[in-house]
């Protein structure tokens, strides 16, 4: 349940809050002062900082800053009874979210409260996705089919042009996707990842553009989408190839215009994003049995980027092998096994239909499976072919 503070001087004021805010299923914490309020940032996490301007000991904007450091993450509105246009500013340079005049009209509260529990919540998923590039970001081997690939990636990455990857299912495509972000000027900004073809089809344009609350009859809040979370950023489209006919249409407009409109809403809304897609699909095949739309797709491949299938890159197993044991071993906290070099000529021989995918998940089979050296007959045993 999102937890929220609220800094104030006032005692009318911050029980009023409270009680609306706790009417909205919110935790919520008070704080009399500046100094009150960092101490209990300290102890606890909050979504969301209520803080007032004027106040006693310490102003909020010096709470602010103090709070950059002691609770980054947590979305400061800032609230005051003597609001400018000078203050507003200054606030925002000091990295508020938003900022509200006393006293607040309860609507323009409810909605910057909902979308500054939207930011932390992508900063939060933002934080998690980049722990994650870093520990598998990194493409291993040193074949000529993947050295092609690091070159594309090197030289498209500092572009803005858009990348289309293919390639089959559990090749590495995302890995691309990731590495082409890492490198980009864009790399500070949000990685925002869509699976199109887990999103069911009548979900997809409200996962992608956001819905307005009332738009549809599950729609009990305003959404942001996801095309509006990757602004200043990436958005990664993977498995386009299984996105419906209407949104591809949506999509191709947001592409031409740099612009989208969330569902049931009016208002168009600008962004600046670096789309890459993915797919497993011949697009050109979905084209002509009319089922992808050919100015999209020519939209989405200035650049194309075909990741080869491990079979064809059999030279780099002993190296992914490697990884994965050491991967695994420290996600177990165990020493790395050891592969016998008939164990591996056994694995580097067979057909991997799953690519890397099924390949790592041979290799953590047969961690748990084997005793300390994993033998040629280990491999036979339980690589399950």
């Amino acid at each position: 349940m999102p937890r929220i503070l609220i800094i104030d001087d006032e005692k009318a004021i911050r029980n009023t809050l409270k009680e609306i805010l706790e009417f909205e299923s919110y935790t919520v914490d008070q704080a009399e002062d500046g100094p009150a309020g960092l101490d209990l940032l300290i102890q606890q996490k909050y979504d969301v900082v209520l803080c007032d301007i004027k106040m006693p000991k310490m102003d909020g904007l010096e709470v602010l800053s103090r709070a950059q450091t002691i609770a980054p993450d947590s979305a400061f509105i800032m609230v005051s009874a003597h609001g400018n246009i000078e203050t507003a500013v200054e606030a925002t340079k000091k990295g508020a979210y938003d900022f509200l005049t006393k006293p607040p009209d309860l609507n323009r509260l409810l909605v910057t409260v909902r979308n500054a529990l939207d930011r932390t919540k992508l900063v939060s998923e933002t934080k998690t996705l980049k722990k994650k590039i870093g520990k598998t970001s990194e493409m291993v081997g040193d074949s000529a089919a993947l050295n092609a690939v690091r070159k594309a990636i090197e030289k498209v990455a500092p572009t803005d042009a858009r990348v289309l990857i293919t390639g089959p299912n559990g090749a590495g495509k995302e890995m691309v996707a990731r590495q082409l972000h890492e490198l980009s000027a864009r790399a500070n900004g949000p990685l925002v990842e869509v699976n199109c073809a887990a999103i069911p089809s009548e979900l997809i344009e409200s996962e992608l553009f956001g819905h307005e609350k009332g738009s549809f009859t599950s729609a009990v809040k305003q959404r942001i989408g996801k095309f509006e979370q990757a602004d200043g950023g990436t958005l990664f489209l993977d498995e386009i190839g299984d996105m419906s006919l209407s949104a591809q249409a949506k999509v191709l407009r947001a592409l031409q215009e740099n612009k989208i409109t969330r569902v049931g809403g009016e208002k168009e809304i600008s962004v600046n994003v670096r789309v890459l897609a993915a797919t497993n699909k011949n697009l050109l095949q979905e084209i002509a049995e009319r089922n992808f739309r050919e100015d999209l797709y020519h939209r989405l491949s200035v650049i194309l980027i075909q990741v080869p299938a491990l079979n064809e890159r059999r030279e780099d197993i002993p190296a992914l092998i490697d990884k994965f044991l050491k991967d695994i071993a420290a996600d177990y906290g165990n020493k790395p096994k050891k592969v016998a070099p008939d164990a591996l000529k056994y694995l580097q021989a067979l057909d991997w239909r799953g690519n890397i995918r099924e390949l790592r998940n041979v290799v953590e089979r047969l961690v748990i499976m084997s005793d300390d050296t994993i033998s040629a007959a280990d491999a036979k045993a339980f690589a399950g072919k």
